[in-house]
């Protein structure tokens, strides 16, 4: 039940949200795995998935990663124009979530 008072479907777009960015902030893998572990907390809200590139802190190489509940997945993997953060969910505390990523 979404706790509209109906009873019907709703649209995805109804029910999740998505914060998502664009930074040129480099990170280490630390950095990315204390940010992915900090998506659990449930009062940033209900995170269903996570995924982004970034430029790596230690030069050269770029940050790969994938995150569902439970499951960070960090690599390193080609270069992009500029770092990229997406995290999908239902009522996202999206400040707190950038706080996060140190941004």
């Amino acid at each position: 039940a979404c706790g509209c008072g109906h009873h019907h479907d709703h649209d995805a777009d109804e029910v999740f949200t998505s914060w998502g960015t664009e930074t040129p902030h480099a990170y280490t893998e630390g950095d990315l795995n204390h940010a992915l572990i900090g998506l659990g907390d449930p009062s940033l809200g209900t995170v269903l998935r996570a995924k982004g590139i970034v430029p790596a802190s230690d030069g050269g190489e770029w940050i790969h990663f994938d995150y569902v509940p439970g499951a960070p997945d960090i690599r390193r993997g080609p270069a992009d124009y500029t770092g990229r953060l997406c995290v999908i969910g239902a009522e996202l505390d999206q400040e707190r979530i950038s706080a996060l990523f140190g941004l």
